[in-house]
């Protein structure tokens, strides 16, 4: 039998009660938003149709791009999407990452130690922002009353690379990559929390300079959302390219059924659909609220 293989383990973000599962995005180019990702991560296409590709690693769906043409650029003043982040299974993972990324001059945007993880920001061809990161463990990280310390600091990426010593190159996605986290851009933080916290149920873990972060079971974050560009910004233009929705997992029915009892309270729409609901925050972002 052949040994384990690490970068397949559930991380601890895709372990917790509600986590995120898929994005789904606006494009104006497919084919060349597309093999961006494709070139970027590695991720293989797992299906595709007339206008649509999704794109996973190791058969598990993590990104769909839908083909339309005629939208509307993104606009950072409006809601939407800040970045997808996506996790690394292992800081090795991330290590051979960046050699791969170096060695094909891909630009990036920056690269930050938030003391819970390392981070390389980059953004996609129709500038849809992304993290690539991985975790430093759970029991490093430092929690005061109910708040976990993330720090932003210049990213030692001479030490980082250092994790790849005598691993294989990076061809493709290891089979563990997720997405760990959403960035949302929101119109004001208040209504972000009574609908992502309140409504949905996730906590909130930090909140400073006009960001707030939430989790479920004490994950550092799940979702954040910022009114860095957008304060006061009212619904999405639903005509724009960018973030057509993303999905979070419910771990069981009981959690599933709990979402969706919340969110009637705060007066949020769920609409029944295939494994779960449909939902969309006070900004229209489009929510999928599935069975994990």
């Amino acid at each position: 039998m052949d040994a384990p293989n690490p970068s397949a383990a559930p991380t601890f973000a895709s372990r917790t009660p509600l986590h995120i599962s898929a994005v789904g995005l606006v494009v104006r180019d497919l084919d060349k938003v597309a093999g961006y990702y494709r070139d970027l991560l590695g991720l293989a296409e797992v299906a595709s149709e007339a206008g649509m590709v999704r794109l996973g690693a190791a058969g598990v769906p993590l990104l769909e791009l839908t083909h339309r043409p005629d939208a509307k650029p993104d606009d950072s003043r409006e809601a939407g999407l800040y970045h997808t982040a996506f996790l690394m299974p292992t800081r090795a993972d991330l290590a051979r990452w960046v050699l791969h990324i170096a060695g094909g001059r891909v630009p990036v945007t920056g690269a930050s130690d938030h003391g819970v993880s390392e981070a390389i920001y980059l953004d996609d061809p129709e500038g849809n922002g992304i993290e690539v990161y991985s975790d430093r463990p759970p029991e490093t990280w430092v929690w005061r009353d109910g708040l976990v310390d993330m720090l932003t600091e210049r990213l030692d990426i001479e030490d980082l690379v250092r994790a790849a010593a005598g691993t294989p190159g990076y061809d493709e996605a290891p089979a563990g990559l997720r997405v760990g986290h959403i960035h949302l851009r929101v119109g004001n933080l208040e209504s972000a929390q009574r609908f992502y916290s309140d409504g949905i149920g996730l906590e909130p873990t930090r909140r400073r300079g006009g960001a707030l972060f939430m989790s479920s079971a004490r994950y550092h974050h799940h979702v954040a959302t910022n009114v860095w560009h957008s304060q006061s910004a009212g619904p999405r233009d639903q005509n724009r390219a960018g973030l057509a929705w993303f999905s979070i997992a419910a771990g069981d029915d009981a959690v599933l059924d709990g979402v969706a009892a919340r969110l009637r309270e705060e007066g949020a729409p769920v609409v029944p659909m295939q494994d779960g609901f449909a939902t969309a925050d006070p900004w229209g972002t489009r929510i999928r609220i599935l069975s994990a």
